[in-house]
């Protein structure tokens, strides 16, 4: 399927790896321009170089997302670079399990600042472009607002957040028919998630339990299923789309245990 975005310039924060490279991969494929805004340099100059190759279409911005003054640089850099922007992907974050049993609330905050703040921030200053092309926004959000996790207070709320933002968002700014939608995700399969595992005593015996627990075929999401919804819902072929929270997650967030 065409989703007619050739030449859309879309920000991608922490596209450079994960999930956020898959949706820059998926947009190079579908002719857009991947804007690839995330700490690491040498990492955003690897996967433009690496979509380049492909035949695609990106560029990076090294940005430190916590540093407010620094978003802003990014989205100017993007606009001064492209003269537009028609797509942002709020997807950078990192479950940092801030508690609250033993967490303490300097933590928490920062745990906002690194999930929460820079949603808003990058979109903010963002605004003003997507007014002009009616874009779309996607923010990426966990299951963990909506089931819990346990010794992750600061992420659990952020992740809160980033779905109240989708809702509010897309009230505030369907006048200027700018989509808001979030894309849900509960175990997906990223080098992140493979560290975190491979600290386990027993890493494949941890996967195969957590597969279980997935309903559909048993296994963890793949970064491109995400990738492919977020795209989707960047283009007009989902034009009548906004304020939703989509799950893309094999059915864990909601269908009943007992089917397991």
């Amino acid at each position: 399927m065409d989703l007619q975005l050739q030449d859309h310039v879309v920000l991608v924060t922490g596209g450079a790896k994960g999930i956020g490279r898959s949706i820059a991969d998926v947009l190079a494929a579908e002719k857009a321009i991947a804007v690839i805004i995330g700490r690491n340099q040498a990492d955003n100059e690897t996967a433009v170089a690496e979509i380049v190759t492909a035949g695609g279409r990106a560029h990076g911005i090294a940005t430190e997302l916590t540093d407010p003054a620094a978003c802003e640089s990014a989205v100017k850099q993007a606009v001064a670079k492209f003269g537009r922007i028609n797509g942002v992907v709020n997807n950078a974050g990192v479950n940092d399990n801030i508690g609250l049993e033993e967490g303490n609330v300097d933590d928490f905050i920062r745990s906002l600042q690194r999930n929460l703040i820079h949603y808003y921030e990058v979109v903010r200053h963002a605004l003003p472009e997507l007014k002009k092309s009616q874009g779309a926004i996607v923010n990426i959000g966990s299951k963990v607002a909506e089931t819990g996790q346990g010794h992750t207070s600061a992420y659990a709320a952020a992740n809160g957040g980033r779905n109240a933002l989708t809702r509010e968002w897309a009230i505030e700014l369907a006048k200027y028919h700018i989509r808001v939608n979030a894309v849900i995700v509960a175990e997906c399969w990223t080098p992140l998630y493979e560290k975190w595992i491979q600290t386990l005593g027993d890493p494949a015996g941890e996967r195969r339990k957590i597969e279980q627990r997935i309903p559909y075929e048993r296994r963890m999401t793949k970064s491109e299923e995400i990738a492919n919804m977020v795209v989707f819902l960047l283009s007009q072929r989902s034009s009548h789309t906004t304020g939703q929270l989509i799950h893309v997650d094999g059915g864990y967030t909601h269908l009943d245990r007992a089917f397991i």
